[in-house]
Protein backbone atom coordinates (compact mmCIF):
# COMPACT_ATOMS: atom_id res chain seq x y z
CA UNK A 1 0.00 0.00 0.00
CA UNK A 2 1.37 3.40 -0.94
CA UNK A 3 0.95 5.96 1.85
CA UNK A 4 0.37 9.68 1.53
CA UNK A 5 -1.43 10.15 -1.80
CA UNK A 6 -3.22 13.49 -1.65
CA UNK A 7 -5.67 15.40 -3.77
CA UNK A 8 -3.83 18.68 -3.18
CA UNK A 9 -0.83 19.64 -5.26
CA UNK A 10 2.44 18.86 -3.50
CA UNK A 11 4.54 21.70 -4.85
CA UNK A 12 7.63 20.42 -2.99
CA UNK A 13 7.85 17.30 -5.15
CA UNK A 14 9.30 19.29 -8.06
CA UNK A 15 12.26 20.17 -5.83
CA UNK A 16 13.01 16.56 -4.84
CA UNK A 17 16.50 15.32 -5.78
CA UNK A 18 16.48 12.62 -8.50
CA UNK A 19 15.58 9.13 -7.31
CA UNK A 20 13.63 10.07 -4.18
CA UNK A 21 10.09 8.65 -4.25
CA UNK A 22 7.03 10.77 -3.55
CA UNK A 23 5.61 7.96 -1.40
CA UNK A 24 7.04 5.16 0.70
CA UNK A 25 5.69 1.65 1.23
CA UNK A 26 4.99 1.45 4.93
CA UNK A 27 3.70 -2.11 4.60
CA UNK A 28 7.10 -3.50 3.62
CA UNK A 29 7.69 -4.23 7.32
CA UNK A 30 5.05 -5.26 9.86
CA UNK A 31 7.01 -3.90 12.85
CA UNK A 32 10.34 -2.64 14.11
CA UNK A 33 11.09 -6.19 15.23
CA UNK A 34 11.07 -7.32 11.61
CA UNK A 35 13.56 -4.60 10.65
CA UNK A 36 15.82 -5.39 13.62
CA UNK A 37 15.89 -9.13 12.91
CA UNK A 38 16.40 -8.65 9.18
CA UNK A 39 19.41 -6.37 9.77
CA UNK A 40 20.89 -8.72 12.37
CA UNK A 41 20.77 -11.56 9.86
CA UNK A 42 21.84 -9.62 6.78
CA UNK A 43 24.78 -7.82 8.42
CA UNK A 44 25.67 -10.43 11.04
CA UNK A 45 29.46 -10.01 10.77
CA UNK A 46 29.51 -6.21 10.59
CA UNK A 47 29.91 -3.93 13.63
CA UNK A 48 26.60 -2.48 14.79
CA UNK A 49 27.44 -0.39 17.87
CA UNK A 50 30.81 0.76 19.21
CA UNK A 51 31.50 2.38 22.56
CA UNK A 52 34.64 2.90 24.66
CA UNK A 53 36.72 0.74 22.34
CA UNK A 54 34.32 -2.23 22.23
CA UNK A 55 32.20 -3.13 19.21
CA UNK A 56 29.32 -5.57 19.02
CA UNK A 57 28.39 -7.02 15.66
CA UNK A 58 24.87 -7.36 14.36
CA UNK A 59 25.15 -11.07 15.10
CA UNK A 60 26.04 -10.34 18.73
CA UNK A 61 23.24 -7.76 18.91
CA UNK A 62 20.86 -10.49 17.76
CA UNK A 63 21.96 -12.88 20.51
CA UNK A 64 22.15 -10.28 23.29
CA UNK A 65 18.84 -8.57 22.54
CA UNK A 66 17.13 -11.94 22.13
CA UNK A 67 18.45 -13.00 25.55
CA UNK A 68 17.30 -9.77 27.18
CA UNK A 69 13.85 -10.00 25.62
CA UNK A 70 13.52 -13.61 26.76
CA UNK A 71 14.51 -12.62 30.29
CA UNK A 72 11.77 -9.98 30.37
CA UNK A 73 9.18 -12.48 29.18
CA UNK A 74 10.14 -15.64 31.00
CA UNK A 75 11.91 -14.52 34.18
CA UNK A 76 9.94 -11.35 34.87
CA UNK A 77 6.66 -12.58 33.34
CA UNK A 78 6.17 -9.34 31.44
CA UNK A 79 3.60 -9.41 28.66
CA UNK A 80 3.09 -7.82 25.28
CA UNK A 81 2.35 -4.11 25.74
CA UNK A 82 3.94 -3.83 29.19
CA UNK A 83 6.11 -0.76 29.59
CA UNK A 84 9.82 -0.91 30.42
CA UNK A 85 11.81 2.24 31.16
CA UNK A 86 15.45 2.69 30.10
CA UNK A 87 17.50 5.34 31.92
CA UNK A 88 21.11 5.65 30.77
CA UNK A 89 23.46 7.65 28.52
CA UNK A 90 24.88 6.26 25.28
CA UNK A 91 26.24 2.85 26.20
CA UNK A 92 26.13 -0.54 24.45
CA UNK A 93 23.52 -1.59 26.99
CA UNK A 94 20.98 0.80 25.43
CA UNK A 95 20.47 -0.85 22.01
CA UNK A 96 20.57 -4.30 23.63
CA UNK A 97 17.86 -3.41 26.14
CA UNK A 98 15.70 -1.37 23.76
CA UNK A 99 15.77 -3.91 20.95
CA UNK A 100 15.29 -6.78 23.35
CA UNK A 101 12.17 -5.12 24.74
CA UNK A 102 10.82 -4.36 21.27
CA UNK A 103 11.43 -7.93 20.11
CA UNK A 104 9.55 -9.14 23.19
CA UNK A 105 6.56 -7.00 22.19
CA UNK A 106 6.98 -4.47 24.99
CA UNK A 107 6.86 -0.68 24.99
CA UNK A 108 10.09 1.24 25.60
CA UNK A 109 9.80 4.30 27.84
CA UNK A 110 12.90 6.39 27.21
CA UNK A 111 13.93 8.20 30.39
CA UNK A 112 16.35 11.08 30.73
CA UNK A 113 19.13 10.18 33.22
CA UNK A 114 19.29 13.82 34.31
CA UNK A 115 15.70 13.83 35.55
CA UNK A 116 15.03 15.08 39.05
CA UNK A 117 13.15 12.79 41.42
CA UNK A 118 9.93 14.71 40.71
CA UNK A 119 10.29 14.35 36.94
CA UNK A 120 11.21 10.67 37.20
CA UNK A 121 8.27 9.92 39.48
CA UNK A 122 5.87 11.55 37.04
CA UNK A 123 7.15 9.64 34.02
CA UNK A 124 7.28 6.23 35.70
CA UNK A 125 3.85 6.72 37.28
CA UNK A 126 2.26 8.14 34.16
CA UNK A 127 3.60 5.39 31.89
CA UNK A 128 2.86 2.57 34.34
CA UNK A 129 6.30 1.09 33.70
CA UNK A 130 6.71 -2.31 35.36
CA UNK A 131 10.49 -2.51 35.02
CA UNK A 132 13.40 -0.16 34.56
CA UNK A 133 16.94 -0.61 33.27
CA UNK A 134 19.06 2.06 34.93
CA UNK A 135 22.72 3.01 35.08
CA UNK A 136 23.65 2.76 38.76
CA UNK A 137 24.99 6.34 38.67
CA UNK A 138 21.35 7.46 38.75
CA UNK A 139 19.90 4.81 41.05
CA UNK A 140 19.87 7.24 44.01
CA UNK A 141 17.23 9.31 42.19
CA UNK A 142 15.12 6.23 41.52
CA UNK A 143 15.42 5.20 45.18
CA UNK A 144 13.62 8.40 46.23
CA UNK A 145 10.49 7.66 44.20
CA UNK A 146 10.42 3.91 43.60
CA UNK A 147 7.71 3.17 46.17
CA UNK A 148 5.41 5.71 44.51
CA UNK A 149 5.57 4.01 41.09
CA UNK A 150 4.37 0.77 39.52
CA UNK A 151 7.93 -0.46 38.91
CA UNK A 152 8.32 -4.05 40.12
CA UNK A 153 11.82 -4.87 38.84
CA UNK A 154 14.96 -2.72 38.82
CA UNK A 155 17.74 -3.88 36.49
CA UNK A 156 20.98 -2.03 37.20
CA UNK A 157 24.03 -1.69 35.01
CA UNK A 158 27.45 -0.09 35.31
CA UNK A 159 29.29 1.96 32.71
CA UNK A 160 31.78 -0.77 31.85
CA UNK A 161 29.43 -3.75 31.90
CA UNK A 162 29.63 -4.59 28.19
CA UNK A 163 33.42 -4.24 27.99
CA UNK A 164 35.75 -7.27 28.10
CA UNK A 165 37.61 -8.22 31.26
CA UNK A 166 39.78 -6.82 32.81
CA UNK A 167 38.83 -3.46 31.25
CA UNK A 168 35.29 -3.91 32.56
CA UNK A 169 36.38 -4.29 36.17
CA UNK A 170 38.92 -1.48 35.93
CA UNK A 171 36.50 1.07 34.51
CA UNK A 172 33.74 0.16 36.95
CA UNK A 173 36.20 0.48 39.85
CA UNK A 174 37.49 3.87 38.69
CA UNK A 175 33.98 5.24 38.08
CA UNK A 176 32.76 4.20 41.55
CA UNK A 177 35.80 4.58 43.77
CA UNK A 178 38.21 7.01 42.08
CA UNK A 179 35.94 9.45 40.26
CA UNK A 180 33.15 8.82 42.77
CA UNK A 181 30.48 9.15 40.07
CA UNK A 182 28.03 6.77 41.78
CA UNK A 183 26.15 8.38 44.70
CA UNK A 184 25.14 5.92 47.41
CA UNK A 185 21.89 4.09 46.81
CA UNK A 186 20.00 1.24 48.40
CA UNK A 187 17.31 -0.55 46.44
CA UNK A 188 16.41 -4.09 47.46
CA UNK A 189 16.30 -7.10 45.10
CA UNK A 190 17.82 -5.44 42.06
CA UNK A 191 18.99 -7.53 39.11
CA UNK A 192 22.28 -6.85 37.36
CA UNK A 193 22.11 -6.34 33.60
CA UNK A 194 24.80 -8.96 33.04
CA UNK A 195 22.87 -11.51 35.12
CA UNK A 196 19.71 -10.77 33.14
CA UNK A 197 21.56 -11.49 29.89
CA UNK A 198 23.09 -14.64 31.34
CA UNK A 199 19.74 -16.02 32.52
CA UNK A 200 17.95 -15.00 29.34
CA UNK A 201 20.34 -17.00 27.16
CA UNK A 202 18.72 -20.18 28.43
CA UNK A 203 15.19 -19.04 27.59
CA UNK A 204 13.26 -18.94 24.33
CA UNK A 205 11.79 -15.60 23.31
CA UNK A 206 8.13 -15.64 22.26
CA UNK A 207 7.51 -13.69 19.07
CA UNK A 208 4.13 -12.07 19.77
CA UNK A 209 2.28 -10.80 16.72
CA UNK A 210 3.03 -7.10 16.26
CA UNK A 211 1.12 -4.77 13.95
CA UNK A 212 1.43 -1.13 12.96
CA UNK A 213 -1.08 -0.24 15.67
CA UNK A 214 1.01 -1.62 18.54
CA UNK A 215 2.93 1.00 20.56
CA UNK A 216 6.72 0.78 20.29
CA UNK A 217 7.79 3.82 22.33
CA UNK A 218 6.27 6.15 24.89
CA UNK A 219 8.39 9.20 24.16
CA UNK A 220 7.87 11.94 26.72
CA UNK A 221 7.82 15.56 25.62
CA UNK A 222 6.68 18.96 26.78
CA UNK A 223 8.34 18.91 30.16
CA UNK A 224 9.54 22.52 29.81
CA UNK A 225 6.06 23.79 28.90
CA UNK A 226 3.98 21.96 31.47
CA UNK A 227 3.43 18.35 32.51
CA UNK A 228 5.42 15.97 30.32
CA UNK A 229 3.20 13.93 28.01
CA UNK A 230 3.97 10.51 26.54
CA UNK A 231 3.72 10.54 22.74
CA UNK A 232 2.51 7.12 21.61
CA UNK A 233 4.81 6.17 18.75
CA UNK A 234 3.55 2.97 17.19
CA UNK A 235 5.45 0.38 15.23
CA UNK A 236 3.70 1.83 12.17
CA UNK A 237 4.89 5.35 12.99
CA UNK A 238 8.48 4.22 13.48
CA UNK A 239 8.57 1.91 10.46
CA UNK A 240 7.19 4.74 8.31
CA UNK A 241 9.83 7.18 9.53
CA UNK A 242 12.63 4.67 8.94
CA UNK A 243 11.32 4.13 5.41
CA UNK A 244 11.03 7.87 4.82
CA UNK A 245 14.44 8.71 6.27
CA UNK A 246 16.34 5.91 4.58
CA UNK A 247 14.75 6.80 1.22
CA UNK A 248 15.99 10.37 1.66
CA UNK A 249 19.44 9.31 2.88
CA UNK A 250 19.83 7.06 -0.16
CA UNK A 251 21.34 10.11 -1.91
CA UNK A 252 24.55 9.85 0.08
CA UNK A 253 24.64 6.56 2.02
CA UNK A 254 25.94 3.12 1.09
CA UNK A 255 24.34 0.08 2.69
CA UNK A 256 26.65 -1.80 5.03
CA UNK A 257 29.51 0.74 5.01
CA UNK A 258 28.38 3.73 7.09
CA UNK A 259 29.96 4.87 10.37
CA UNK A 260 27.82 7.46 12.16
CA UNK A 261 28.89 9.48 15.18
CA UNK A 262 26.12 9.26 17.79
CA UNK A 263 26.71 11.99 20.35
CA UNK A 264 23.14 13.06 21.06
CA UNK A 265 21.56 10.73 23.65
CA UNK A 266 19.73 7.71 22.29
CA UNK A 267 16.82 8.36 24.65
CA UNK A 268 16.12 11.52 22.59
CA UNK A 269 13.89 10.96 19.56
CA UNK A 270 16.30 12.57 17.07
CA UNK A 271 19.20 10.30 17.92
CA UNK A 272 16.95 7.28 18.53
CA UNK A 273 15.51 7.33 15.02
CA UNK A 274 18.14 9.06 12.88
CA UNK A 275 21.13 7.22 14.35
CA UNK A 276 20.21 4.14 16.37
CA UNK A 277 17.43 2.80 14.13
CA UNK A 278 17.95 4.25 10.62
CA UNK A 279 21.62 3.29 10.50
CA UNK A 280 20.84 -0.08 12.04
CA UNK A 281 18.43 -0.60 9.12
CA UNK A 282 21.21 0.44 6.72
CA UNK A 283 23.72 -1.95 8.29
CA UNK A 284 25.82 0.96 9.52
CA UNK A 285 27.95 1.28 12.64
CA UNK A 286 26.84 3.63 15.44
CA UNK A 287 29.81 5.04 17.32
CA UNK A 288 28.30 5.91 20.70
CA UNK A 289 29.69 8.92 22.57
CA UNK A 290 28.87 8.56 26.26
CA UNK A 291 29.90 12.05 27.38
CA UNK A 292 29.81 14.51 24.47
CA UNK A 293 30.15 17.45 26.89
CA UNK A 294 33.81 16.52 27.27
CA UNK A 295 34.66 18.11 23.92
CA UNK A 296 38.40 17.51 24.06
CA UNK A 297 37.72 13.82 24.71
CA UNK A 298 35.03 13.88 22.02
CA UNK A 299 37.51 15.21 19.43
CA UNK A 300 40.06 12.60 20.51
CA UNK A 301 37.45 9.87 19.95
CA UNK A 302 36.57 11.28 16.52
CA UNK A 303 40.24 11.00 15.50
CA UNK A 304 40.03 7.20 15.92
CA UNK A 305 37.27 6.66 13.36
CA UNK A 306 36.85 7.14 9.62
CA UNK A 307 33.32 8.40 10.17
CA UNK A 308 30.95 9.01 7.28
CA UNK A 309 28.10 10.74 9.11
CA UNK A 310 27.36 12.82 12.20
CA UNK A 311 24.18 14.29 13.63
CA UNK A 312 23.80 17.02 16.21
CA UNK A 313 22.22 20.26 17.32
CA UNK A 314 23.53 23.73 16.53
CA UNK A 315 25.24 24.15 19.91
CA UNK A 316 27.08 20.83 19.57
CA UNK A 317 28.46 21.72 16.13
CA UNK A 318 29.41 25.18 17.39
CA UNK A 319 31.25 23.73 20.39
CA UNK A 320 33.14 21.22 18.23
CA UNK A 321 34.23 23.99 15.88
CA UNK A 322 35.62 25.88 18.86
CA UNK A 323 37.46 22.87 20.32
CA UNK A 324 41.24 22.72 19.65
CA UNK A 325 42.16 19.90 17.31
CA UNK A 326 38.80 19.57 15.61
CA UNK A 327 40.02 21.39 12.50
CA UNK A 328 42.88 18.87 12.22
CA UNK A 329 40.59 15.84 11.85
CA UNK A 330 40.25 13.86 8.63
CA UNK A 331 36.89 14.67 7.04
CA UNK A 332 37.57 12.93 3.72
CA UNK A 333 35.00 10.18 4.42
CA UNK A 334 32.29 12.50 5.77
CA UNK A 335 29.21 12.39 3.57
CA UNK A 336 26.43 13.52 5.89
CA UNK A 337 26.20 16.19 8.59
CA UNK A 338 22.62 16.51 9.78
CA UNK A 339 21.45 19.23 12.14
CA UNK A 340 18.12 19.23 13.95
CA UNK A 341 16.50 19.71 17.35
CA UNK A 342 16.85 23.49 17.08
CA UNK A 343 17.55 26.01 14.32
CA UNK A 344 20.93 25.69 12.61
CA UNK A 345 22.47 29.16 12.50
CA UNK A 346 24.02 30.42 9.29
CA UNK A 347 27.29 31.40 10.99
CA UNK A 348 27.70 27.88 12.37
CA UNK A 349 26.77 26.21 9.06
CA UNK A 350 29.22 28.36 7.12
CA UNK A 351 31.98 27.75 9.67
CA UNK A 352 31.33 23.99 9.47
CA UNK A 353 31.56 24.10 5.66
CA UNK A 354 34.83 26.03 5.85
CA UNK A 355 36.47 23.65 8.35
CA UNK A 356 35.20 20.29 7.07
CA UNK A 357 34.61 21.08 3.41
CA UNK A 358 31.15 19.51 3.78
CA UNK A 359 27.70 21.08 4.10
CA UNK A 360 25.75 21.09 7.38
CA UNK A 361 22.24 20.09 6.29
CA UNK A 362 19.22 21.09 8.36
CA UNK A 363 16.27 18.81 9.04
CA UNK A 364 13.12 19.26 11.08
CA UNK A 365 10.94 17.08 13.22
CA UNK A 366 9.22 16.66 16.54
CA UNK A 367 8.78 13.91 19.07
CA UNK A 368 5.20 13.64 17.81
CA UNK A 369 6.38 12.91 14.23
CA UNK A 370 8.84 10.12 15.13
CA UNK A 371 10.60 12.67 14.40
CA UNK A 372 11.48 13.44 10.75
CA UNK A 373 9.05 15.61 8.78
CA UNK A 374 11.15 17.91 6.58
CA UNK A 375 14.70 17.62 5.31
CA UNK A 376 16.96 19.52 2.95
CA UNK A 377 18.54 17.80 -0.07
CA UNK A 378 21.70 16.22 1.28
CA UNK A 379 23.95 17.44 -1.51
CA UNK A 380 22.86 21.06 -1.24
CA UNK A 381 24.20 24.07 0.63
CA UNK A 382 22.86 25.77 3.73
CA UNK A 383 19.80 27.78 2.72
CA UNK A 384 18.16 28.77 6.00
CA UNK A 385 15.18 26.47 5.49
CA UNK A 386 14.23 23.27 7.28
CA UNK A 387 13.90 21.62 3.88
CA UNK A 388 11.17 19.86 1.95
CA UNK A 389 8.43 17.60 3.30
CA UNK A 390 9.84 14.07 3.12
CA UNK A 391 8.03 11.27 1.19
CA UNK A 392 4.43 10.55 2.21
CA UNK A 393 4.31 13.76 4.25
CA UNK A 394 1.95 16.68 3.74
CA UNK A 395 2.76 20.10 5.15
CA UNK A 396 0.35 23.02 5.34
CA UNK A 397 0.62 26.49 6.83
CA UNK A 398 -2.56 27.44 8.73
CA UNK A 399 -3.95 30.43 10.59
CA UNK A 400 -5.51 30.27 14.06
CA UNK A 401 -8.87 29.31 12.56
CA UNK A 402 -7.46 26.35 10.61
CA UNK A 403 -7.51 28.05 7.22
CA UNK A 404 -4.66 27.16 4.89
CA UNK A 405 -2.55 30.21 4.05
CA UNK A 406 -1.10 31.14 0.65
CA UNK A 407 2.53 30.61 -0.31
CA UNK A 408 4.83 32.98 1.56
CA UNK A 409 2.46 33.85 4.41
CA UNK A 410 3.44 33.05 8.00
CA UNK A 411 1.23 30.72 10.00
CA UNK A 412 1.38 27.55 12.07
CA UNK A 413 3.12 24.56 10.50
CA UNK A 414 0.84 21.51 10.36
CA UNK A 415 2.07 18.02 9.45
CA UNK A 416 0.16 14.99 8.21
CA UNK A 417 1.69 11.60 7.47
CA UNK A 418 2.11 8.00 8.64
CA UNK A 419 4.82 9.07 11.09
CA UNK A 420 2.45 11.28 13.14
CA UNK A 421 1.89 9.83 16.61
CA UNK A 422 -1.23 7.93 17.65
CA UNK A 423 -1.76 10.55 20.39
CA UNK A 424 -0.66 11.32 23.94
CA UNK A 425 -0.76 8.46 26.45
CA UNK A 426 -3.98 8.69 28.53
CA UNK A 427 -4.49 12.33 27.49
CA UNK A 428 -7.26 12.49 24.86
CA UNK A 429 -7.93 16.17 25.59
CA UNK A 430 -4.29 17.11 24.97
CA UNK A 431 -4.30 15.00 21.81
CA UNK A 432 -7.41 16.78 20.53
CA UNK A 433 -5.83 20.20 21.12
CA UNK A 434 -2.90 19.53 18.81
CA UNK A 435 -4.69 17.69 15.98
CA UNK A 436 -6.69 19.21 13.13
CA UNK A 437 -10.01 17.62 12.08
CA UNK A 438 -8.30 15.86 9.14
CA UNK A 439 -5.56 14.32 11.32
CA UNK A 440 -2.70 16.80 10.89
CA UNK A 441 -0.48 17.71 13.84
CA UNK A 442 -0.40 21.36 14.91
CA UNK A 443 3.29 21.77 15.62
CA UNK A 444 3.24 25.10 17.47
CA UNK A 445 5.98 26.28 15.10
CA UNK A 446 5.43 29.39 12.97
CA UNK A 447 6.72 29.51 9.43
CA UNK A 448 5.99 29.69 5.73
CA UNK A 449 6.52 27.77 2.50
CA UNK A 450 8.07 29.26 -0.64
CA UNK A 451 7.23 28.55 -4.28
CA UNK A 452 9.68 25.64 -4.46
CA UNK A 453 8.09 23.91 -1.46
CA UNK A 454 10.87 24.70 1.00
CA UNK A 455 9.64 25.36 4.54
CA UNK A 456 11.07 28.14 6.69
CA UNK A 457 10.57 28.30 10.45
CA UNK A 458 10.30 31.77 11.91
CA UNK A 459 9.88 30.60 15.51
CA UNK A 460 7.95 28.72 18.11
CA UNK A 461 4.50 30.20 18.46
CA UNK A 462 4.99 30.66 22.19
CA UNK A 463 8.43 32.28 21.76
CA UNK A 464 7.30 35.10 19.51
CA UNK A 465 8.01 38.58 20.87
CA UNK A 466 5.34 41.21 20.22
CA UNK A 467 6.87 44.69 19.88
CA UNK A 468 4.31 47.43 19.27
CA UNK A 469 2.11 44.96 17.43
CA UNK A 470 4.95 43.61 15.28
CA UNK A 471 5.95 39.93 15.49
CA UNK A 472 9.63 39.52 16.30
CA UNK A 473 11.14 36.05 15.97
CA UNK A 474 14.02 35.12 18.33
CA UNK A 475 15.62 32.77 15.80
CA UNK A 476 16.21 35.64 13.40
CA UNK A 477 17.74 37.86 16.10
CA UNK A 478 19.97 35.10 17.46
CA UNK A 479 21.14 34.22 13.97
CA UNK A 480 22.26 37.82 13.46
CA UNK A 481 23.99 38.14 16.84
CA UNK A 482 26.04 34.94 16.51
CA UNK A 483 27.20 36.27 13.15
CA UNK A 484 29.38 38.69 15.15
CA UNK A 485 32.91 37.21 15.23
CA UNK A 486 33.21 37.73 18.98
CA UNK A 487 29.96 35.94 19.90
CA UNK A 488 29.70 32.23 20.65
CA UNK A 489 26.01 31.84 21.57
CA UNK A 490 22.94 34.03 21.95
CA UNK A 491 19.35 33.79 23.16
CA UNK A 492 16.60 36.38 22.71
CA UNK A 493 13.50 36.77 24.87
CA UNK A 494 10.69 39.28 25.19
CA UNK A 495 10.48 41.35 28.38
CA UNK A 496 7.71 43.72 29.49
CA UNK A 497 7.96 47.30 28.20
CA UNK A 498 5.62 50.17 29.18
CA UNK A 499 5.30 51.63 25.68
CA UNK A 500 5.77 48.76 23.22
CA UNK A 501 4.26 45.95 25.31
CA UNK A 502 7.42 43.92 24.94
CA UNK A 503 11.00 44.64 24.02
CA UNK A 504 13.91 42.39 23.15
CA UNK A 505 16.50 41.30 25.70
CA UNK A 506 19.52 39.42 24.36
CA UNK A 507 21.69 37.05 26.40
CA UNK A 508 25.16 36.61 24.92
CA UNK A 509 28.06 34.23 25.51
CA UNK A 510 31.24 35.77 24.12
CA UNK A 511 34.11 34.00 22.41
CA UNK A 512 36.09 37.25 22.73
CA UNK A 513 35.84 38.80 26.20
CA UNK A 514 36.74 42.25 24.86
CA UNK A 515 33.46 42.52 22.92
CA UNK A 516 31.14 45.17 24.37
CA UNK A 517 27.37 45.47 24.39
CA UNK A 518 27.61 48.52 22.13
CA UNK A 519 29.60 46.53 19.56
CA UNK A 520 26.95 43.80 19.56
CA UNK A 521 24.22 46.42 19.21
CA UNK A 522 26.04 48.14 16.35
CA UNK A 523 26.30 44.78 14.59
CA UNK A 524 22.54 44.32 15.06
CA UNK A 525 21.83 47.77 13.61
CA UNK A 526 23.53 46.71 10.39
CA UNK A 527 21.20 43.74 9.94
CA UNK A 528 17.93 44.43 11.78
CA UNK A 529 15.18 47.00 11.55
CA UNK A 530 14.67 49.30 14.53
CA UNK A 531 11.85 47.54 16.39
CA UNK A 532 13.80 44.24 16.35
CA UNK A 533 16.88 45.68 18.06
CA UNK A 534 17.64 44.45 21.58
CA UNK A 535 17.10 47.12 24.22
CA UNK A 536 19.11 45.12 26.74
CA UNK A 537 22.16 42.91 26.32
CA UNK A 538 23.38 40.70 29.15
CA UNK A 539 26.64 38.77 28.94
CA UNK A 540 26.77 35.31 30.53
CA UNK A 541 29.36 32.57 30.83
CA UNK A 542 26.85 30.01 29.60
CA UNK A 543 23.19 29.65 28.66
CA UNK A 544 20.72 27.15 30.15
CA UNK A 545 20.21 24.17 27.86
CA UNK A 546 18.29 20.91 27.64
CA UNK A 547 20.13 17.61 27.81
CA UNK A 548 20.60 17.66 24.04
CA UNK A 549 21.92 21.22 23.97
CA UNK A 550 18.80 23.18 23.00
CA UNK A 551 18.86 26.65 24.57
CA UNK A 552 16.05 27.11 27.09
CA UNK A 553 14.55 30.52 26.41
CA UNK A 554 11.75 29.75 28.86
CA UNK A 555 14.25 29.42 31.71
CA UNK A 556 15.76 32.79 30.81
CA UNK A 557 12.28 34.35 30.66
CA UNK A 558 11.31 32.90 34.03
CA UNK A 559 14.54 34.15 35.62
CA UNK A 560 14.08 37.59 34.13
CA UNK A 561 10.46 37.93 35.20
CA UNK A 562 11.29 36.76 38.73
CA UNK A 563 14.11 39.29 38.95
CA UNK A 564 11.86 42.12 37.77
CA UNK A 565 9.09 41.10 40.15
CA UNK A 566 11.53 41.06 43.05
CA UNK A 567 12.89 44.47 42.08
CA UNK A 568 9.38 45.91 41.84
Amino acid sequence: MQIGAADVEKIWLKSYPPGIPAEIDVDEFASLREIIEKSCTRFADKPAYTNMGRSITFGELDQLSRAFGAYLQKNLSLNKGDRIAIMMPNLLQYPIAAMGALRAGMVVVNTNPLYTARELKHQLSDSGAKAIVILENFAHTLEEVLNDTSVETVITTRIGDMLPAPKRQLINFVVRHVKKMVPKWNIRDTVSFRDALSEGRWQEITAHELTHDDIAFLQYTGGTTGVAKGAMLTHGNMVANLQQSSAWLDQVTETGTEKIITALPLYHIFSLTANCLVFMKLGGENILITNPRDFSGFVKELSKHEFTAITGVNTLFNALLNTPGFDQLDFSNLRLTLGGGMAVQRAVAEHWQKVTGKALVEAYGLTETSPAACMNPLKGEYNGSIGLPIPSTEVSIQDDDGNELPIGEIGELCIKGPQVMAGYWNRPEETAKCMTPDGALRTGDMGYMNEEGYVFITDRKKDMILVSGFNVYPNELEDVVVGHPGVLEAAAIGVPHPKSGESVKMFVVRSDESVTAEQVLEHCREHLTGYKLPREIEFRDELPKTNVGKILRRTLRDEELAKRKSAA
